[in-house]
Order: C-alpha cells, then sequence, then structure tokens
C-alpha cells in the first residue's frame, strides 16, 4: 500500500512560530494584552483611575475627579487594565466634593471662605506696623504724630467726623537686613511726597492744616517681619483739625472728573519743575528750559481737553479755558527764547495770569471740582522741612516723621 507523503516539507511539522520543540509537544504563543503590553507583565494600572483618586481625596475640583473616574472605569472595562477600585474610590469621593461644594455655594460659605483667604494673603502679604489701611483715618492720644509707640494706640474713626491722621499709601523695603533710620526716613520722605498724587488727583485740593507724615519700622519691628513704610496726611497743628477725606482718585470720581484732572496734571506736572533760584537772573538758562516744559505741558492739556467727549454743562467752560491756554503758551514759548533776564520777566508776568486762573475755576464749577486754588499744591503749604531729630548711630528713633 502506498504511503502518501508527509504534508510538512522535512517530513515533521515545524513547531509554531519557528520555535524548537519542547517536552510535552508544541508550546501556544504567549497572548498579549490590548494595547501593546509586554507579554511578560501584569496589565498596567489605568491613569485617569489614579488622577480621579487624588482629585477625590484633595477635593479638588470634585466635577474634574468624577469626569477622570468614569472615563477609567470605561477604559479599564475596554482594555483589561487595572484601577476599578481606585476610579470607584475617586468618583465617590468627587460626588461627595461636589454635594459639599453645592452647599457652601448656597449657604455663603464659599464666599467666606474665599474672603478669609484673601485677606490673610494680603495680611501676609503686607503686614504692616501700623494698624490702619489706605484710606482710612484714625485718631491718637494727645494728637501727636511723633515716636514709634503711638501706632499701638490708633483709634480708628470715619472720615468724616475730626481726625488727626489719613493713610493714603503704603509700600514695602525691600533690604536684607535693617537699613537704619537714616535711610528709612529718607527713602520715606521721597517716596511718599511721589505717592500722593496717586492718592489725590485735584491739585485745587485745600490741605488746610495738613502735611505728610509716614511711619517706618524700628529696628524691633524689622526683626518681627515688619517691612512696610505708611504714608499718611496728619494733622500738622495737633489740634485735631482735619474733616473729611483727600482722597480723588477713581475711588470716587467720575470720568468727566478724571478726565479734566489728568489733563491739569499735565500742565502741573511741568510747572512744578521751576528751577530753585528765585531771580531770573541767578538762572537764566534754566527758567528758559523751564518755560518750555511749561509751554509744552499747556499743549498737552489742551489736546487733552479737545479729546475728551464733555456734557453739555461743561462745554462753555472748557471751550474758554482751551482758548486761554493757548495765548498763554505762546508767552511762555517766548519767555522760553528771551535774550536776557528782563525779557523774560516780561513774558512771565502775563503767562503766570492762566496758572490758577478764573478760567480754570469756571471750568472745574460744573464738573463738580473744587473752584479755590489753594495757595500751595502740596500739603503743608510752604516746603519748610518739618523732619525730626535722628539718632546720630542711625539705627535709633524709628517710628515717626514729617514732610513736605
Amino acid at each position: 500500500m502506498d504511503i502518501p507523503p508527509p504534508p510538512y516539507p522535512g517530513g515533521s511539522p515545524r513547531q509554531p512560530y519557528g520555535q524548537p520543540p519542547y517536552p510535552g509537544g508544541p508550546q501556544v504563543p504567549y497572548q498579549r494584552w490590548p494595547g501593546g503590553y509586554s507579554p511578560y507583565s501584569r496589565p498596567p494600572v489605568n491613569g485617569f483611575a489614579i488622577a480621579s483618586l487624588v482629585f477625590g481625596i484633595l477635593c479638588f475640583l470634585p466635577a474634574v475627579g468624577l469626569v477622570l473616574g468614569l472615563v477609567a472605569l470605561a477604559q479599564i472595562s475596554k482594555k483589561g487594565e487595572r484601577g476599578k477600585g481606585m476610579a470607584i474610590a475617586g468618583s465617590i469621593l468627587s460626588v461627595v466634593g461636589v454635594v459639599l461644594l453645592v452647599l457652601a455655594v448656597v449657604t455663603g460659605g464659599a464666599r467666606d471662605f474665599m474672603d478669609g483667604f484673601r485677606e490673610a494673603a494680603r495680611d501676609a502679604r503686607n503686614s504692616s506696623g501700623f494698624p490702619v489701611d489706605k484710606g482710612e483715618c484714625f485718631n491718637v492720644p494727645g494728637g501727636k504724630l511723633e515716636g514709634a509707640q503711638y501706632a499701638f494706640q490708633v483709634d480708628e474713626v470715619p472720615c468724616s467726623v475730626r481726625h488727626d491722621g489719613e493713610v493714603f499709601a503704603s509700600f514695602r523695603v525691600n533690604h536684607g537686613s535693617y537699613p537704619g533710620d537714616s535711610e528709612l526716613t529718607h527713602l520715606a520722605e521721597t517716596k511718599c511726597v511721589d505717592l500722593q498724587t496717586a492718592y489725590v488727583f485735584d491739585t485745587w485740593v485745600d490741605w488746610g492744616d495738613a502735611q505728610v507724615n509716614y511711619f517706618v519700622p524700628d529696628r524691633d519691628t524689622w526683626r518681627q517681619g515688619d517691612r512696610h513704610v505708611t504714608c499718611l496726611f496728619g494733622d500738622a497743628e495737633e489740634k485735631r483739625t482735619l474733616k473729611g477725606s483727600f482722597r480723588r482718585d477713581g475711588t470716587n470720581l467720575d470720568a468727566d472728573q478724571l478726565a479734566y484732572l489728568k489733563a491739569d496734571k499735565a500742565l502741573y506736572d511741568a510747572y512744578w519743575t521751576e528751577p530753585d533760584a528765585e531771580d531770573f537772573e541767578d538762572d537764566l538758562p534754566g527758567h528758559k528750559e523751564w518755560a518750555g516744559r511749561v509751554e509744552r505741558g499747556l499743549a498737552e492739556q489742551a489736546r487733552l481737553l479737545r479729546a475728551h467727549d464733555w456734557p453739555a454743562k461743561a462745554d462753555a467752560g472748557i471751550t474758554a479755558l482751551i482758548g486761554a491756554i493757548e495765548q498763554n503758551r505762546e508767552q511762555w514759548k517766548k519767555a522760553s527764547t528771551a535774550k536776557d533776564a528782563d525779557a523774560f520777566s516780561e513774558y512771565y508776568v502775563p503767562a503766570q495770569r492762566h496758572i490758577s486762573g478764573e478760567r480754570e475755576a469756571a471750568a472745574r464749577k460744573p464738573l463738580g471740582l473744587a473752584t479755590t486754588s489753594p495757595r500751595d499744591a502740596t500739603p503743608g503749604g510752604g516746603g519748610e522741612s518739618h523732619d525730626e531729630d535722628e539718632g546720630d548711630d542711625g539705627d535709633e528713633g524709628g517710628g515717626a516723621g514729617a514732610a513736605v
């Protein structure tokens, strides 16, 4: 009988995948997990399950934790991955977090929490030895804003009643070590005067008996973490005569008032750069340069006034003011090219008529701004220093001071 040839070349069947034979017969190839994982490893833990559990435990964005948990369960079922328990736990914790969040919103607890968090963050960032914040007013025993100890006796009061002082700014001193009283005093005098213009936009504010004061940390409070200088307006006469707030900024001025004062500032920023020499003969070049700056300030003032859309009640006053500005520009321009001091004086006298003049008062009145020009444009009324005596070593004293 004929024997049929073997079905495999070589007379014996080949092993699967070309593997050599093993005792016990052919071996079945290893099966891979879906997704291309190594044939020798266990299926991995689903990443979404891990993330869901983390979000659920931390109660951070609980809705996200819930979504991640549901995605994880779907992928685990499809791919055969591990982590089902974590996904379920994360989803349950996230649901609890969502419920608590809804209850917090409904009862107002979330708002209270955020308010407290913001306040704590502000206190940590702006921790100051002075207990009154910007825009608030206060009284001190005896009305004396002197020495480092009065800050602990401050009594906050409404600005509408008579008071000793009003805080208008605060800034941090960025020094690695205590810089000494002299340097802190100089820094306070310089920066507080600059910061006052951001709090009081109006150059026509009546300062009365107010002067710029400051409160600085001493060596002891510096060690306790106080790095802030507090700027304030204080009663120079120590008679508690201040009443009402000096604040004139975006918090209590309307758009028309702000537009006018911005144009006004363009002039006065230049006007206040007058040379120190009182006589033109002593510094004619400096006065001529100053006149040129004033002329350019007037040009910018007129441009800003033309650019704003004024209410009908203010149109006549603004138009008349612009006309006066253009006339005075000519006088200041001529003064900037004067040949000698006599010629400068000839142009300077009529040019001064516009500064703090009737046209400005007429333009201010319908806008609800001050219409009486004060004798001086800064608190204290005269540029005289009111500094306190300082210690020789520059490390003692501290506390409060005053400057104009």
